[in-house]
């Protein structure tokens, strides 16, 4: 768990990778609920809503890759398949509609996290 901005919350993640797939899945996490937790206490209270994606292959071989660990580097084994989550307590009320405030925000969350991805596996710009 690593800290981040918000003194109140940690990062909780754990990731994996194979020949196969590359996956990182990650929740904040209360401090004080999660240091109770580490200490022995009951976790049924502790609130995880985890986010996170998956890379794999799409399955394609007659198509260059569309990730690519070089900038250069040109292959002829197929794409990759990106798939994100999320998990965002909007509204605290079940019934409540999500407001265009909202909307944006999510997009703008999904938008950086597409880019940053991209720009950490090196990606062409299609």
């Amino acid at each position: 768990a690593t800290k981040s901005n918000d003194t109140t919350m940690w990062i909780l993640q754990d990731t994996c990778t194979n020949a196969y797939e590359s996956m990182i899945v990650y929740a904040p996490v209360d401090i004080t609920g999660m240091q109770s937790v580490m200490n022995g206490c009951d976790s049924s209270s502790l609130a995880i809503m985890p986010s996170g994606f998956s890379i794999l292959p799409d399955g394609l071989e007659s198509r260059a890759l569309v990730i690519t660990s070089k900038r250069n580097e040109k292959a002829s084994e197929g794409g990759s398949l990106l798939t994100m989550a999320f998990q965002i307590l909007a509204n605290t009320s079940p019934t409540a509609k999500l407001t265009m405030e909202s909307m944006e925000t999510v997009n703008t969350l999904i938008s950086c996290t597409i880019q940053k991805i991209r720009t950490s596996l090196h990606c062409e710009d299609a």
